[in-house]
């Protein structure tokens, strides 16, 4: 593997925040209301391009995000929160009493967005639903991320990023035919609801900045954000009664696609499944023969005869080690890679050069390693200012800036257990 390169910040202030551009998103105020995945991943991507994200979260508990995964010594958060969390100010406040309430609805008067993903009702419970937040602010984006939406049959169950893989039909491709389905490895569903609640967010917002002012509900469903990925797996069911299956490690579409062992048993994906690609890897096999085989002269060829086909790149990749398999097809432009583990990927220079990886200090953690920003804006970037911050670390700001809440009051708050 090649040698890390290491991409070194700006310096850090002594609270650990990193100068940066502000952003393309800088003077938008959001108000996020939720937990876990879906919505702080939204928000998230909002506030790594300059958006100002005010987090509310319950006293003495926090987000759930806090205590799932791995966390380092001495820390009460998991390193999943310092990703998920960062750029954001964190406030305590109790939503289940009616000054939390209050409060709350005051933030929302002085926000652009507010994204929460509680199941369809609780909003509306708290006095904090869209129809009453948009009638003290007309202009207000909400965004309402939930495990089937806002309306329908199901729109009151229960709904995780897992049942919306099954439900969405993801999982069914998922894995070996002769297999039950698997998941794919990460909380897949929320990550893609947060990217089209972000989207849908930014969309709302340029049709409130031109046509009239005035803002409106942005409905994710958690399960749409996956069903959107089925490519044309329902014209194919609708016109053709064809069910996708599992293909395993082969793409089900194109050929030749999949996964193959080499000489000194690492995994290697391949993709040489364009015409003109695979004369090249032909040739780069040293059996530029088959690309003149009638059985593998197009797509639809190759995929008749996928077995054969897979059979004779499968015997050639074994006999040829990593390293070595790699660079002939890097030299005769045929796309393929190892498959990375996260060790992998930290040692890969492009990572480093794209600043997909960027090695930050940060005062609780030290140097630490954490992933970069997408996308990649040439004259507006985002960025990272700050790691996910300590419950409650800006409530009193917050408060005093925001709302004007004087110090007094907020101590009296804070006595109550209201933040």
């Amino acid at each position: 593997m090649t040698a890390t390169i290491e991409v070194t910040p700006a310096a850090p202030e002594p609270n650990g925040h990193h100068p940066r551009p502000a952003g393309p998103l800088a003077g938008l105020r959001v108000l996020e209301m939720g937990s876990l995945v879906a919505g702080p991943f939204c928000t998230r991507l909002l506030a790594e391009f300059g958006a100002e994200v005010i987090k509310i979260e319950p006293p003495g508990q926090g987000d759930q995000l806090r205590r799932w995964g791995l966390r380092p010594p001495g820390s009460e958060d998991s390193l999943w929160w310092y990703v998920q969390g960062r750029n954001k100010k964190s406030l305590t406040l109790n939503l289940k009493k009616r000054r939390g309430q209050e409060l709350a609805r005051r933030l929302a008067m002085r926000c652009d967005v507010v994204v929460e993903n509680f199941r369809p009702g609780k909003m509306a419970e708290w006095g904090l639903d869209y129809e009453r937040l948009a009638a003290d602010n007309p202009g207000l984006v909400y965004v309402s991320i939930s495990g089937f939406g806002q309306s329908g049959p199901y729109r009151d169950r229960v709904g995780f990023g897992s049942i919306a893989e099954s439900m969405g039909g993801l999982r069914y491709l998922t894995g070996y035919p002769d297999r039950p389905p698997t998941r794919v490895g990460l909380s897949i569903g929320d990550s893609l609801a947060g990217i089209y609640a972000a989207l849908g967010a930014l969309m709302a917002l340029h049709h409130r900045d031109h046509n009239g002012g005035r803002g409106q509900l942005v409905d994710i469903a958690l399960y749409e954000a996956v069903f959107s990925l089925l490519e044309s797996s329902i014209p194919e069911f609708d016109r053709l009664n064809v069910v996708r299956q599992r293909k395993g490690t082969r793409l089900s579409s194109t050929a030749p696609s999949n996964t193959y062992t080499t000489r000194d048993n690492h995994s290697v994906v391949i993709g040489a499944n364009n015409d003109a690609i695979f004369r090249r890897f032909c040739k780069a096999m040293g059996r530029a023969d088959l690309a003149d085989d009638p059985r593998f002269q197009s797509n639809p060829d190759r995929l008749r005869h996928v077995e054969l086909l897979d059979e004779v790149i499968g015997n050639w990749v074994r006999s040829v080690d990593r390293d070595d398999l790699l660079q002939r097809l890097q030299a005769a432009d045929v796309p393929a890679s190892p498959i990375y583990s996260v060790a992998d990927i930290v040692q890969d220079q492009h990572y480093w050069a794209r600043e997909m990886l960027l090695r930050v200090q940060d005062p609780r953690l030290g140097p630490v390693v954490v992933p970069g920003v997408v996308p990649k804006l040439a004259a507006s970037p985002g960025g990272q200012q700050w790691l996910g911050p300590r419950l409650g670390e800006h409530t009193d700001s917050v408060l005093r800036e925001v709302l004007g809440v004087a110090t007094e009051e907020i101590a009296e708050l804070r006595g109550k257990g209201l933040v």
